[in-house]
C-alpha cells in the first residue's frame, strides 16, 4: 500500500454527511441489509422487532466499517482507477487517518452491540467477518493472488449467516446454504465487471482473473460457476427456510443467470471493444437481480408460511 498522508490530498472542500456515507460503501451496506433480513425474516422462530431491527442495524454498522477500512488501505491504487478515483480519500474531502478511526471505532460499536441485543456467538461472526473483508481479503488477497474474488467472496456471504444466528443462537444447513450460495455467485458476478474493467485492475496490478488468466479462460470460469450455481441455489427450497415461492423463483433465475452466462463464455474475443462487453455488462446487472430475487423469495415464502400455517407446503 502506497501511504497517502494528509498533506498529499488536495481538499476541495470540507467533508460532508455524505463523504462519510460514500465511505461506508452504501452500496454493498444495501445488498448486506437486505440479504441479512432476508435471513433473519426466514429463520423458523419469532424475533422481537426491536432485537431484530437492532441486529440489522449491527450488522450492516459492521460492513460500513469493513468498506471504511478497505477504502483506508486502497486509497493508492483507488486514486489511478477510474471506477474509484471519485471516491472520498483519493479525491481528497476525507483524509486517510479519518477513515481508519471511523473503520476501526464503527467495528467495534457493531460487534459490541451485536453480542448485547443479540448472542456472543453472531457478534464474533461479525467480527471475523469484518477482520476477513479487511484483513484477509483487502490487505492479502486482493493485490497477491487472482484467487482474490473466490476467496474473499466469503466475507460477503457471511451476513445472511450472521443473520440466522442472532435469530437462532445456531448455524443451520439453511444458512450455510444462503453462506454458500452468496460465495459462489460472487466469482461469476465479479469477474464479468473484472472483463470490461479489465484495464483499470492492469494498470494498478491487482491480479485479477482477466489480468492473469486472460479473457477467454475467465469466461469459461463464469460459466463453470454459474453451473455449479444451480443446485447450491435450489437446495434451499428444500430447508426450513424455502418453500414453494423460492423453488420457483431459483428456477427462474438460474435459467436467466445461466444463459446470461453461456453468452459471455461464447463471446468472441475479436469483436470490436464497442460490442466486445455487451455480455459482460448484461449479466453483471442480471447477477444483481438475481441475487435479490432469491433472497426475496425467501422473505414471501416466510410470509405465506404465517398466513396459512401449517397448510403452506414446507418440505424438510
Amino acid at each position: 500500500m502506497t501511504d497517502i498522508s494528509t498533506s498529499s490530498l488536495v481538499r476541495g472542500a470540507e467533508p460532508e454527511f455524505q463523504d462519510y456515507v460514500a465511505l461506508l460503501k452504501p452500496r454493498v451496506m444495501s445488498l448486506v441489509i437486505f440479504t441479512a433480513m432476508a435471513a433473519m425474516v426466514a429463520a423458523p422462530v419469532s424475533v422481537h422487532p426491536v432485537v431484530a431491527l437492532a441486529s440489522l442495524l449491527c450488522i450492516a454498522v459492521g460492513a460500513g466499517a469493513s468498506g471504511a477500512l478497505n477504502m483506508w488501505y486502497d486509497a493508492d491504487i483507488d486514486a489511478v482507477m477510474s471506477r474509484t478515483r471519485e471516491r472520498p480519500i483519493p479525491s481528497g474531502l476525507i483524509a486517510p487517518g479519518e477513515a481508519l478511526g471511523l473503520g476501526l471505532g464503527l467495528s467495534l460499536i457493531s460487534v459490541l452491540m451485536l453480542s448485547v441485543f443479540a448472542n456472543p456467538m453472531a457478534a464474533a461472526l461479525l467480527a471475523f467477518t469484518i477482520f476477513f473483508y479487511a484483513v484477509i481479503y483487502t490487505m492479502w488477497l486482493k493485490r497477491s493472488t487472482p484467487l482474490n474474488i473466490v476467496i474473499g467472496g466469503a466475507a460477503g456471504a457471511f451476513p445472511p449467516m450472521i443473520a440466522w444466528v442472532a435469530a437462532t443462537g445456531e448455524i443451520g444447513s439453511a444458512a450455510i446454504l444462503m453462506f454458500l450460495v452468496i460465495f459462489i455467485w460472487t466469482p461469476p458476478h465479479f469477474w464479468s465487471l473484472a472483463l470490461f474493467r479489465n484495464d483499470d485492475y492492469a494498470d494498478v496490478g491487482v491480479p485479477m482473473m482477466p489480468v492473469v488468466a486472460g479473457e477467454t479462460s475467465t469466461r469459461r470460469q463464469i460459466l463453470a460457476y454459474a453451473a455449479l450455481l444451480v443446485p447450491l441455489s435450489i437446495a434451499p427450497a428444500f430447508t426450513e427456510a424455502g418453500g414453494p415461492v423460492y423453488l420457483a423463483v431459483s428456477l427462474i433465475a438460474n435459467a436467466a443467470f445461466l444463459s446470461g452466462a453461456l453468452r459471455v463464455a461464447g463471446r468472441d474475443a475479436a469483436m470490436a471493444t464497442a460490442d466486445r462487453y455487451r455480455a459482460e455488462k448484461k449479466l453483471f446487472g442480471v447477477s444483481i437481480v438475481y441475487l435479490f430475487a432469491l433472497f426475496s423469495a425467501f422473505v414471501v415464502d416466510a410470509a405465506l408460511k404465517i398466513a396459512f400455517g401449517p397448510s403452506w407446503p414446507v418440505w424438510f
